[in-house]
């Protein structure tokens, strides 16, 4: 294997050793050096400065919007222990809260760590500045508009009724229009990049920013009837089809490439150490995106969905593991020789615990592809444990690492406010997580179990209330475990605002210039 070499000093664009170009002569290195800036100057205009503030605000919103997605699941978490909290407001019912719940995470939460590091890392992986300020700020403000109006609507009932893309037309339209100002912001900085490579973290970020746009437009495809009302083009099994082409697809491209983006730069940065493997993160990548678009039928075992589609989608699912672990089993090996710094650095633990909770989600994903399997998990709450353990294992803690890696830098300082409250959310989040994938594993294979249940003259052994008064228990370990998970977010929060105060102002960095053996000529 050959490790990718990953420049901790003269601003990390990371490139395998093996595609390095020296100049040839020492006219060419001085030609070189006479047009890189001097990376101790100080602070010019902001030509010479990264922009850091919108990666800052995305930040602070990723913090913002995680406390207010994960409050959400917990208050639906306890109206499924405690009905009565459901109230008499159509609302603030479990019904009307599950969708918001969805998207406050996801979109939200997800998609502001998502643009917050994509924008850091493009950054200083090209050594430029975005290409535009005020396209930046429109992406952060269009989000934040686009999140709000998703947490007014989906209460009220104003939705399309779609799973993982229930908002109404408008919104798909705004959504649209940032997303590709988004894309716009993010690729026209790659293109006027001071270096010849391109850092495979930006090559995840940019695929999931491409795909997910071409899975939003297909599968909102609608009729608009009124401002609140529009009708999908497809109908039946091609509907549902489209839909889980499109929800596996945000889970592998959204929920997936975009944060091995992250595990590609912010692992390495914090370890100290060179990408494991940089030849197998590029055959991770190219072997992850052409193989995911295909698995999305197995979220339709036995429906009407014809069954050489059911298969492909199985066969598909079990061939992703390859990629999958591969991949994971590169940011896990980053750390060869600096596997003490996991003992001293709770970042480091987020990171590395978040890989591990990734490659448990890999495999049980193509586990329960398996029609066999399927027929057990499906509707279960087995299916509710797995989600929850790529979303809380996986996306949560690799976000909440990269984040805290991210904050020092932006407002200057030289480490978070506080080491021991990172390494206390550490644990309180791993708990919380652990509580609750167990509960919904227990529970889930129990009802599966409970409903394939069979007397010998074939009728059914036990009724649905039998089976979820069974289930009731575990209600409450989600419940604990998602109490755990919140709390350990207060404490980020806290950690958050102390570190603001303590320095006092965004820092201005000067864009630092590549390596001359990096260097466009």
């Amino acid at each position: 294997m050959v490790a990718g070499a990953f420049d901790l000093d003269q601003g990390d664009s990371g490139r395998g050793a093996e595609n390095a170009r020296i100049p040839d002569s020492d006219a060419a290195m001085q030609a070189l050096a006479a047009t890189a800036p001097s990376p101790s100057a100080p602070p010019g205009p902001d030509a010479d400065t990264y922009n850091d503030k919108v990666v800052l605000q995305f930040a602070a919103m990723t913090v913002v919007w995680g406390l207010v997605g994960m409050l959400v699941g917990v208050l639906i978490a306890a109206q499924l222990y405690w009905p009565a909290l459901n109230f008499d407001l159509p609302w603030l019912s479990f019904g009307r809260l599950r969708p918001l719940h969805t998207n406050a995470v996801i979109f939200a939460f997800g998609g502001c760590a998502l643009m917050a590091t994509s924008l850091h890392v493009v950054q200083r992986t090209c050594h430029v500045r975005l290409i535009s300020d005020r396209l930046a700020a429109f992406v952060f403000w269009g989000w934040q508009a686009v999140i709000v109006a998703a947490a007014i609507t989906l209460p009220l009932g104003i939705t399309q009724g779609k799973e993982y893309a229930e908002l109404e037309w408008p919104i798909d339209l705004l959504i649209t229009v940032v997303w590709v100002a988004y894309a716009v912001l993010f690729l026209g900085t790659i293109v006027k990049r001071r270096v010849k490579h391109i850092y495979v973290a930006n090559w995840f970020y940019a695929s999931f920013i491409i795909t997910v746009a071409l899975l939003h437009i297909v599968n909102n495809l609608s009729i608009p009837v009124s401002l609140t009302k529009s009708y999908p083009i497809y109908s039946g099994a091609v509907d549902a089809m489209v839909q889980w082409w499109y929800g596996h697809n945000a889970v592998g491209f959204f929920l997936t490439a975009g944060f091995l983006g992250m595990m590609y730069y912010f692992v390495p940065k914090q370890a100290g150490r060179p990408v494991y493997s940089y030849r197998l993160s590029i055959v991770h990548f190219w072997a992850l995106i052409a193989i995911y678009m295909w698995a999305g039928p197995h979220h339709l075992q036995y429906t009407a969905l014809p069954d050489w589609a059911q298969s492909l989608g199985m066969v598909f699912s079990l061939i992703l593991l390859a990629p999958s672990w591969g991949g994971a089993i590169n940011g896990v090996m980053t750390l060869s020789g600096a596997w003490h710094k996991l003992r001293t650095d709770p970042i480091l633990k987020f990171l590395i615990v978040a890989i591990s909770f990734y490659m448990m989600s890999t495999f049980e994903g193509p586990m329960m592809s398996i029609k066999t399997v399927n027929s057990l998990s499906h509707y279960t709450d087995w299916t509710i444990g797995h989600v929850h353990s790529g979303a809380l294992g996986w996306v949560a803690m690799i976000s909440i690492g990269a984040i805290y890696a991210l904050m020092p830098t932006l407002v200057g300082a030289k480490q978070m406010w506080s080491i021991r409250l990172i390494d206390t959310h550490f644990w309180l989040h791993t708990l919380g997580v652990v509580f609750y994938i167990a509960s919904m594993w227990i529970a889930g294979i129990m009802q599966g179990l409970m409903w394939r249940a069979t007397n010998a003259d074939g009728t059914l052994t036990y009724s649905f209330v039998e089976a979820l008064n069974a289930t009731y228990p575990y209600y409450l370990g989600r419940l604990i475990g998602g109490l755990l998970v919140i709390v350990g977010m207060v404490l980020m929060a806290i950690n958050m605002i102390r570190t603001w105060q303590t320095a006092g102002a965004l820092a201005r960095q000067p864009v630092k210039p590549p390596h001359l053996a990096e260097a466009r000529a």
